[in-house]
C-alpha cells in the first residue's frame, strides 16, 4: 500500500442516529464484531463471546488511567476552560473558548481562583497560572463533542472503566468500557497506564497522512505489567491506547525483552505498519478520518476494515465511545 494516504481515505458514511450518546444500561450488553484477519472474515457477535476467542497463553492488556474532570467554566460562564495538564504548581495548559477573549494577560475566575494567560502556544493552547489552587469539585466531564449533550452525573459512573485507577486522562479508554470487575477477575490480565488527552478529538488537519504532527500522551509500563507481557503467547490490547502504549515501547526493545518503562509518545500508527507486540485487539468504533480509525486499519488491513465498517452501518451497530466493539484476531 501507498505510504502516500490522503486523510480522506479514511472516511465513511455514518447516520447520525447511531452515534451513542448514552451507555447500555449493563456495561457488557454490547454487540461486538468479530474481523478474523488471517480468514478475511467477519462475524457479528456479543461482547460475552469475548472470553471464548482467547487460546491458552493470551494476555489481555488493560489501560488503568481515570478521567478526570477537565472541564471547567468562568464563574460569569463566558470562558470555557479545559485542562489538558500541569505545567507547574497551579499552572495549566489548557484550551478555552472563545480564543479571542484569551490573549496574554487576560484573566479567568474559576470559584476563588484567577487564572492569568501566561502565554499563548502555537497550536492555540494557553498556560494559564492561577494564583491558587482551582478547587477541582467544580469541573466536568470533557465529554466528547459528538454526544452531543452536556455531562450527566451518571457519566461520572459510567465513562470511567471499573478498573480506573491512575488520574489523568481528559477522554476514557472506551474499549475497556465494556468490562464488569466479574469479567477482568476471571481473564489473564495486567494493566498499562496511557493518560488520554484532547488529540483523541482533534481532526487530522493535514491532507496527506505524513504531514500530521501527531498529539503526545504519556505512558506508564510497571515492572509486573513489563515481565508478563514479555512471557505472554499472544498479546490482545483492550484498545487503540494500549496498542499506542506497547508498540512505542516495542520500538526500542522487543517485546520479549520489555522492562518497565515511561515517557510520553507521539506515535502515529498507519497502514502500512508492522506490529512487533500486539497480536489481537478489541476496539470500538472511530470516528471518520480519525487517527485511530487509521490504527486499526493498519492492524487489520483498510479494506478489511471498510468492509466491517459497513456491515456495522448495515447491522445498526452503535459507534463511539458508549457504543458496540469490534475484536480484530
Amino acid at each position: 500500500m501507498s505510504s502516500d494516504l490522503r486523510t480522506d481515505d479514511f472516511d465513511y458514511e455514518l447516520p447520525e442516529e447511531l452515534i451513542a450518546s448514552r451507555p447500555m444500561p449493563d456495561r457488557a450488553a454490547s454487540r461486538m464484531l468479530v474481523v478474523d484477519r488471517a480468514k478475511g472474515s467477519i462475524e457479528h457477535k456479543m461482547f460475552a463471546d469475548f472470553p471464548g476467542y482467547l487460546s491458552h497463553g493470551d494476555l489481555c492488556v488493560f489501560n488503568n488511567t481515570k478521567v478526570v474532570p477537565a472541564r471547567f467554566f468562568s464563574n460569569d460562564t463566558k470562558i470555557e476552560v479545559v485542562w489538558l495538564e500541569d505545567v507547574a504548581e497551579d499552572t495549566w495548559r489548557c484550551m478555552v473558548r472563545p480564543g479571542k477573549k484569551m490573549k496574554i494577560g487576560r484573566t479567568v475566575e474559576i470559584g476563588d481562583a484567577v487564572g492569568t494567560v501566561v502565554e499563548v502556544r502555537e497550536n492555540g493552547d494557553r498556560i494559564v497560572k492561577f494564583d491558587r489552587e482551582v478547587d477541582l469539585s467544580l469541573g466536568q466531564l470533557a465529554l466528547p463533542h459528538y454526544m452531543g449533550r452536556e455531562s450527566e452525573e451518571s457519566d461520572m459512573e459510567r465513562y470511567q472503566t471499573v478498573f480506573a485507577k491512575e488520574s489523568g486522562a481528559i477522554a476514557a479508554p472506551t474499549a475497556g468500557l465494556h468490562f464488569t470487575p466479574e469479567v477482568v477477575t476471571a481473564l489473564p490480565h495486567t494493566f498499562v497506564t496511557l493518560h488520554v488527552g484532547i488529540g483523541t478529538f482533534r481532526p487530522v488537519k493535514a491532507e496527506h497522512l505524513v504531514d500530521h504532527e501527531m498529539h503526545a500522551e504519556r505512558y506508564v509500563v510497571g515492572d509486573e505489567a513489563a515481565g508478563k507481557i514479555a512471557s505472554a503467547g499472544r498479546v490482545v490490547a483492550i484498545g487503540t491506547t494500549v496498542v499506542r502504549t506497547l508498540e512505542s515501547v516495542v520500538r526500542e526493545t522487543p517485546r520479549s525483552m520489555m522492562t518497565a518503562s515511561s515517557d510520553d509518545t507521539d506515535i502515529f500508527i498507519y497502514p502500512p505498519y508492522e506490529f512487533g507486540a500486539v497480536g489481537a485487539l478489541l476496539t470500538n468504533f472511530h470516528l471518520p478520518q480519525s487517527t485511530l480509525l487509521m490504527l486499526v486499519s493498519a492492524f487489520a488491513g483498510k479494506e478489511l476494515i471498510e468492509e466491517a465498517y459497513r456491515q456495522a452501518v448495515a447491522e445498526r451497530y452503535r459507534f463511539f465511545s458508549y457504543g458496540d466493539c469490534m475484536l480484530i484476531i
